[in-house]
This record gives structure tokens, sequence and C-alpha cells, in this order.
């Protein structure tokens, strides 16, 4: 039945929490009262990436975007523009700091300046249909490598296109495809690594629940060119949408014949279980990946030789990876290689956090800046605070400093900088961050999510974690800073695995990039960001204070006194330093120091 308008609802994780299925049941509800129900057609799609300003609701094909949409405002939304054709002003888009909404979703700043290839069906179809996915030319890319390419023609495809792993190393993908296609063996493996431990990182999640036919279209391409017959989807346990997802994608995929005996009516046989993990970090590295598999200890060890699943050989790519190759496949190396730049070619994933405007998942292009994703795309900091450092690659990444924003976001410049890639974690911080903070809690993560194998991860994590804990209690010293370098570089130069490997970058950039700030905390016991309680004290600015009670109704220990027309005094003696008051000031008057 042809409808005249779809509503596009907002199932992806986020939404889904703040009430997307309830406000799906009032629509319908409401188009059964004013008899639309045939006209109008609700569909639950995955993640649109703007979840800063969610539930979404899309109305097509008028494109009007509303947000942070409320099952309340569902009847006067049905009655105004469904009913009516006068779409609703005070739900839709808004820029930070503008009265002016933006109606329509092509016109926002946040989704017109990205380049989609993975999350190419986002908020188009129901990621739980199948044939939604077929509609918008889901598995004609497998119909053509099965049909009219041989595996090695495809292996040749991927690796002329230039695509490198998504998961952090960024290792040619055609190259490692090819090692294994070389391989002897009768029975090889195809693994989707979507184990994704960072924190603030859920590119991979939001893929999987937005489009999983996308990524498993990839891995059946895959398993086609190296000559694999069974493929695991490694994930972990607290991933529940994305997993029940994944798992009717995967059976409708065996009820079409995509996955089992004779796909297509070849003699190509091929399929895939969902492997759940129980969330260790670690996981994320592929040799621990393959021993959980196995039912070993997640321990990582050494290679070579190379990460095999029960010594057989074995591909293991990300979910952005295997979710790249359907299009490269389909549209040709040549396209996918002329976006990005020389060495670092498509689009890369990040998910926004932290202090900006538009927080979300974006796809943009590879060598587009870092002022470009956080300004023109996330919006900027928030209340006009200044950019203080955007963290990339995961907790095992580096901060970088507002110097570098017009740095290319590219594999090799984020590692000259000091960062990596990652798998997409893309953290911002304002002035009010303390960078040596920063550092103690992402060490304070990676010893936590250490496995202990190595002495020199397990010890030296501890001992970095130490070191930094003293320094934001205002017991550092000088000598400090060169025993931090000295244990980032060995915990770096000594451990086994790509964790232990990296733990040292947070120290490491920080170090490089914010030494005044380290300086601060240990010579003058200070805390520039206002961060470290030991270090810093809240004060009245008495020429800014409008003495409004404000601050004394927010003190939970009464520190804070003063009378009508009179600045208020905050007494330190009693002051818990809970920020309480400077958050209450609508006058920038509380102060620290």
């Amino acid at each position: 039945m042809p409808y005249r308008t779809h509503v596009m609802v907002c199932a992806g994780t986020e939404c889904a929490t703040n009430q997307s299925f309830k406000i799906k049941e009032v629509f319908e509800e409401e188009l059964k009262k004013k008899e639309l129900q045939n006209e109008v057609l609700i569909v639950m799609t995955g993640c649109k990436g703007s979840c800063a300003v969610g539930p979404v609701v899309i109305v097509m094909p008028d494109e009007v975007f509303y947000q942070k949409v409320k099952p309340e405002d569902v009847p006067h939304l049905v009655e105004e523009h469904l009913l009516k054709g006068r779409p609703v002003q005070k739900l839709m888009y808004k820029p930070p700091e503008e009265k002016v909404p933006v109606p329509t979703l092509s016109d926002i700043d946040f989704f017109k300046r990205q380049t989609l290839i993975v999350l190419r069906n986002r908020g188009l179809i129901d990621p739980e249909k199948i044939d939604e996915y077929i509609a918008r030319d889901g598995y004609k890319a497998l119909a053509k490598a099965l049909s009219q390419m041989k595996p090695q023609e495809v292996i040749e495809e991927i690796k002329k296109s230039g695509l490198r792993g998504r998961g952090g190393g960024g290792f040619p993908t055609g190259r490692k495809w090819e090692s294994r296609a070389k391989m002897e063996g009768d029975f090889k493996y195809i693994v989707c690594n979507a184990d994704e431990g960072d924190p603030g990182a859920f590119c991979d999640r939001s893929a999987i629940e937005s489009d999983p036919h996308s990524v498993l279209e990839g891995m059946i391409i895959g398993a086609y060119a190296i000559g694999a017959c069974k493929g695991y989807i490694y994930t972990r346990n607290e991933y529940p949408l994305a997993i029940e997802r994944l798992e009717k994608a995967i059976d409708a995929a065996r009820e079409y014949g995509l996955l089992g005996e004779g796909i297509f009516d070849t003699n190509f046989s091929f399929d895939i279980s969902i492997f759940r993990g129980a969330g260790a970090f670690v996981c994320g590295e592929t040799t621990a990946l393959v021993a959980s598999i196995e039912g070993k200890p997640p321990e990582p060890r050494q290679r070579p030789p190379r990460t095999a699943l029960w010594g057989r050989p074995t591909v293991i790519n990300n979910v952005e990876t295997w979710a790249t190759v359907p299009q490269i496949i389909l549209r040709g190396s040549e396209w996918f290689a002329s976006i990005g730049t020389e060495k670092s070619k498509g689009t890369k994933i990040f998910s926004l956090v932290g202090n900006i405007n538009d927080a979300g998942l974006v796809e943009v292009p590879m060598g587009i800046t870092l002022r470009e994703i956080i300004y023109e795309i996330g919006g900027g900091i928030p209340k006009k605070k200044k950019f203080k450092a955007v963290q990339t690659g995961g907790p095992s990444g580096g901060c970088l400093p507002e110097s570098l924003l017009d740095q290319p976001v590219d594999y090799d410049s984020l590692i000259e900088a000091g960062s990596m890639m990652g798998s997409g974690g893309m953290i911002i911080m304002d002035e009010n961050t303390c960078m040596v903070d920063v550092a103690r809690y992402f060490t304070n993560f990676l010893k936590d999510e250490s496995c202990g194998k190595c002495a020199s991860c397990r010890d030296g994590l501890i001992a970095m974690s130490d070191v930094l804990e003293d320094i934001c209690k205002g017991e550092g010293k000088e000598s400090d800073i060169e025993l931090l370098e000295d244990l980032a570089q060995t915990v770096s130069s000594a451990s086994l695995c790509g964790l232990g490997k990296t733990a040292g970058n947070p120290v490491r950039s920080t170090l490089r990039y914010f030494k005044d700030e380290y300086l601060a905390h240990v010579k003058d016991k200070k805390c520039p960001g206002g961060v470290c309680k030991v270090l810093i004290e809240y004060h009245i600015d008495a020429e800014k204070c409008k003495a409004c009670g404000l601050c004394i109704k927010a003190c939970p220990n009464e520190a804070i006194t003063g009378a009508k027309k009179t600045a208020h005094v905050v007494e330190q003696a009693k002051c818990l330093k809970c920020g309480a008051c400077h958050e209450a000031c609508k006058f920038e008057a509380v102060v620290i120091r």
C-alpha cells in the first residue's frame, strides 16, 4: 500500500532509552483517531547520529527534522503537520545560541557536511527488515562478486581501493585478505571485531543497530574472497539492541539464501554466528579476541605467528571495515579511492562526545580537519567556552591542543601528532578541563583493563597512576614529570600487545602539549583547569555578584554568607568544593582560583 508520508522515528539506543518506542505507539494511536493510518507509515530506524537532540523524528518526504520529541508532543504534531500540513516550529532543530529553527534535514550543518558510506542507510530504513536493505541496493554487491568476479578479483578491487582497517591499526585490508587467501587449508574463518570498549565510543554499536545487513554482506564478500566457510561476530554482551538486530538480520539472510549452503545458487557456502564477550577492553586486541572465542583466557600473545582461530587462516576486520566493503565492490575502487587523502582513503566514523554542542555520530572524509569536525559539524563548544583539547583514539590515544585544530584527520598525521585514529572515539574538552586529571583518568582506565600478563604494562600503569594521583592531590614533585616520561616510554616499548604499547599515550601527549599544567600542579600547587579539589578555592567576585542568593541556596554546607545588596562570601573552612555554587550562579560571579 503506498503511503503519502513516512514518519521516521529513531530507534537507536539513545533515542530508544528516551521513549522512542512509546512515541511510536502514540503516533499509531493518533493516526487511527484521525483516520490517517493508511496514509502515513511509521518507520523505526537506526540511529540518525544526532544523539544530543534525541529522540528524533523526521517526516518524509518533507525532510522536516524534529528534535527532543516527547510522547505528549505527538498529538499536536499529528494534528498540525500530518493532518493540516503545517510543520511545528517549536520542535524543529535550532543551532546552538540561535533562535531561528532550521526546518529540513538537508539544511542542518551537522548532516550536510558529512559523507556517508558506512552510514548511508541510517535513518532511512528499518534495520530489522531485510527487504528495506535490499531496496537500497543491499546484497547487490554480493551478487556482483559471486556472479561476475573471481575471488582474486575481489581482493584486487579491495587492494586498489586503498581501504585500511578501521579498527585502529590501519593495516591495508586487501593485503590482509590476500595473505589469508594464499594460505593452505580447507577451513578458513572470517571474524568481525565488534568489541568496542573505548569510553565515549559507540561507532560500531550504532553502525550495527542502523544497518546490520551491510556488515553481513561485507563479511560474506570477504569470505568468498579468501575461501572461508565460517564467520563470527565478536561483540560485547552489553550491546543487547545491536545483538538483537544482528540475530534478526542473520535469520533473514539465511531465509533468503544469502547465508548457508549454495549462496546465490553457487558452490559457495558460508554462515555466521554471534559470539558474546564479557566486555573486557583487551578483547579489542585480536589475539585476545581469538583466545576468548576459543574458550581460553582473553590474554594477548606475541605476533608472529599470525592471529589464527583454532590454528586456521583467519581474517579479522572491524564493523566499519566490513560495512565499507559492499560499497567498494558495487561502486568501484576508483570511486572509493577518490575520497580522502593519498594514504588514507574513504571516510571514517567518529563519535563526538564531551564538551560539544552537537554530540553524536558523524562520518567524514579522511583529511578533514579537526576544526571542521568540531566547529562546522559539531557546532563548537557550549556556553561560548574556549576549546582546550580533543582526545582521539580511545583511552590509549592522545590529547591534541588548539594549535592542531587545523590538523588533517588521517592515520599518519594523527600518529605524528602523538595520537591515533583508534576505533573512532573523539572527546572534546573545554577550558575547564584539567589535562593532568585527564591523563590520570585514562591511565586508571587502562590499569583496570590491563590483563596483567606483561609486568611492564601491569606494574608500569600502576606506577604511572600513583604518580598522577599524587600530582592531582597536590603532593607531586618536579622530578615526577621526568619519572612519568620514563614510565610511559618503558610501558610502551616493553609491552606485548596494542593496549600496552599505546598505554603511555595519554601521559606522553599531555606532557607534550600541556606541560605547563603539570608544572602548575607541582610547582605552584594550582590546577589551571579548576578540577583538582585540593588545589582550588571557590571565591565570589564582588563586582559581578548581584546578591541574588542562588549560591547560598545551592551550597549543601552553608559555606556562603551574604545579605540583600551585599556581595556574598565563601567561607573557605566550610567549603566542600563541590562546585554547586559555581553551577548555580547566573552571573559568573563564582570564580575558581
